[in-house]
């Protein structure tokens, strides 16, 4: 059957685009989520209190929205939940979540300015010091430690 399937799809030549509709309708999908260590101007990491989350203090991340780069997407993200502007800069790392169909892109980058403002998901924010770090999940303080001691390596 799957071969059969194969060759008909071969023969049609849709559009790109129709291809890649048909593919995501009949596959299964992942949420591509991205995370960023964002730095200030002291090397310390933003982090984020959520009001959702089980671990209130995170790392700032969400979804990507359809079209849009990873990159835009985390400074879209931190910009409507907290009113701070950053600048995606560069890649890190691609995690998967085993319990969930979950990719997640995690960039780093540095504060740019703005004004924070409480939102619905986010109460609060900071800039933490390694040595100064909130209660945090095990492989956000790993990614934290990863790119502190990669900055302290480049100066």
């Amino acid at each position: 059957m799957k071969t059969l399937l194969a060759k008909l799809w071969k023969a049609l030549h849709l559009p790109k685009n129709t291809q890649l509709f048909a593919m995501r309708i009949f596959q299964d999908q992942f949420l591509v989520g991205v995370t960023g260590i964002i730095l200030n101007e002291k090397k310390e990491v933003l982090l984020f209190k959520h009001i959702y989350r089980t671990h209130s203090w995170s790392l700032p991340g969400g979804y990507l929205k359809s079209g849009e780069h990873p990159r835009e997407a985390l400074e879209r993200e931190i910009k409507e939940e907290s009113g701070l502007v950053v600048s995606v800069d560069e890649s890190l790392r691609a995690r998967t979540d085993r319990e969930t169909a979950r990719i997640d892109l995690c960039y780093t980058g540095i504060l740019i300015g703005g004004d924070f403002i409480p939102t619905h998901e986010v109460s609060e924010y900071g800039f933490y010091s390694q040595d100064k770090l909130p209660l945090l999940r095990t492989n956000e303080v790993f990614l934290i430690n990863e790119v502190l001691e990669k900055t302290a390596k480049s100066h």
